[in-house]
């Protein structure tokens, strides 16, 4: 999971774009291994992205291996004030997922 910020006054053009991603970009992204992958957003420009991977430095590594993952970041790069989510990105710590502390005190249904 990780974090960072677009400019709010162009959260719904950077929504409307996420709703159409290129079938390429798309398909790099599962070739490199990235897995239910979800972007999440506030008012205020907050982006929150989650994704699954067996190995996610190199799921990340990788995408910068693909011609598509660079225009995609140029056609991007206008929705963001100065360092865009490549460099910008905090990734976040996870402290609390429910179905493990339930299967940790054996709680079943």
């Amino acid at each position: 999971m990780f974090q960072f910020r677009v400019r709010p006054d162009r959260l719904e053009e950077y929504s409307r774009r996420h709703a159409a991603v290129w079938p390429e970009m798309l398909r790099a992204l599962h070739e490199t291994g990235w897995r239910n992958y979800s972007i999440f957003t506030g008012p205020d420009g907050q982006v929150v992205g989650y994704f699954e991977s067996d190995d996610p430095d190199a799921a990340r590594a990788d995408m910068g291996l693909y011609e598509v993952n660079a225009r995609w970041q140029a056609e991007m790069a206008e929705f963001f004030d100065g360092a865009g989510p490549d460099e910008s990105m905090t990734e976040l710590t996870p402290i609390f997922h429910l179905e493990t502390q339930l299967a940790a005190n054996s709680i079943q249904d």
